[in-house]
């Protein structure tokens, strides 16, 4: 035990030694950013750094050491490169966000279009942000939404972007970071999905059921309860019950919401059918407009990354070292490029808090095609 106890007074020492060379460091860092600061220079210089990460990791003795002493001095660069962010912010030199502040956004006197037909659930979840009054039309496809968006045809689009059971719309991912359009709100929906039928059909005469991928997928424990039964995927749940209207076959059901009851004049033959009686729908509400609101809470960012070691943890940790709470990572893969991925990260915040625009200006520094989403 004494040796245990004079060992670790030995590391205590040393540590302490390190401490004082940490301070010493970052004293010089200063002086560093500094200096970048009145010659213009970029904080970020990845070719020093690699050549630095050689130079110290060949002063070992073991490739133990050596890789942990390049881990070492890759974390003592981050926090220098922090450090070097945080002064650019303080002399006013990191630049302003492309993103204009409202106070509310004018959910009234304003166009809003929404994948589907009537009945979709996009529908409803636009009635509840914007009110039923307000002027609405609706597209076959989210990327005809978002040219609507993107031409001014429409002020606003309402689309799905995940589902509490079934996870992630993978597409919409794919044409947010395609489409300079941006989020400024989001509205969470209870999805109560019934199983629809012509009137006097009964559960015995179905034989094929159709909706969109995701509600037979929030359906299956019913579904599968009933093997015998065709499913067909459809682009949207409304469609389904539309389709099911017109052709008027007591043999086909939709799954669908309660206001494709009322809009195509269907029977309800059983619900709600989805397992997860919590389940739930996140809409995002989009524009082709830079702007948030002034009590915006989240902030979506996309980005790529170097296929190198450590890139993601690299960059994940400026929302970390700003003291942000991330509460979403998503990634999706860069078309004709294999194994490549766009990385798509939301964490709570506003584009007008100093940690929020020091933790983007690091990462928009260090990521490949960095973009955000939106604050809403």
């Amino acid at each position: 035990m004494e040796d245990l106890q004079k060992l670790r007074g030995e590391i205590d020492e040393i540590d302490r030694e390190m401490v004082k060379l940490f301070e010493r460091r970052m004293d010089v860092c200063r002086e560093v950013a500094q200096y970048k600061i009145e010659n213009g220079k970029k904080v970020l210089d990845r070719a020093r750094e690699q050549e630095k990460l050689q130079t110290l990791g060949a002063l070992t003795h073991s490739d133990f050491n050596r890789h942990g002493v390049q881990e070492l001095f890759q974390q003592l660069m981050a926090m220098s490169r922090k450090l070097q962010y945080q002064l650019l912010a303080e002399e006013g030199v990191s630049g302003s966000l492309p993103f204009t502040c409202v106070d509310k956004i004018d959910r009234r006197h304003c166009r809003v279009v929404y994948q589907g037909v009537e009945g979709a659930y996009q529908q409803r979840a636009a009635f509840n942000y914007f009110g039923e009054d307000v002027s609405i039309f609706h597209m076959p496809t989210w990327r005809e939404c978002m040219e609507a968006i993107k031409e001014g045809l429409a002020d606003y689009a309402m689309l799905p972007i995940e589902n509490s059971s079934a996870g992630d719309v993978h597409d919409m991912y794919d044409l947010l970071e395609e489409y300079d359009n941006y989020i400024v709100g989001e509205e969470i929906l209870k999805i109560d999905h019934a199983l629809l039928g012509i009137p006097g059909s009964c559960l015995s005469d179905i034989k094929t059921v159709y909706s969109h991928p995701q509600a037979l997928m929030q359906c299956s424990v019913f579904l599968n309860a009933h093997p015998k039964w065709r499913q067909i995927s459809l682009q949207n749940t409304a469609f389904a019950a539309q389709k099911v209207a017109e052709e008027q076959d007591p043999s086909q059901a939709a799954i669908a919401s309660q206001d494709a009851v009322r809009l195509y004049g269907l029977d309800v033959l059983q619900q709600p059918i989805n397992h997860d009686r919590f389940n739930s729908t996140r809409f995002i509400v989009i524009t082709n407009r830079k702007m948030y609101e002034a009590d915006a809470k989240k902030v979506s960012i996309c980005f790529e990354l170097p296929h190198t070691s450590g890139s993601l943890y690299n960059i994940l940790s400026h929302i970390i070292y700003n003291d942000l709470n991330m509460c979403k990572i998503e990634s999706r893969p860069i078309p004709e490029r294999n194994w490549e991925y766009h990385f798509f990260v939301d964490f709570y915040g506003n584009l007008n808090d100093s940690a929020v625009k020091n933790a983007i200006r690091g990462i928009m520094e260090e990521a490949v095609n960095f973009k955000i989403l939106g604050n809403y």
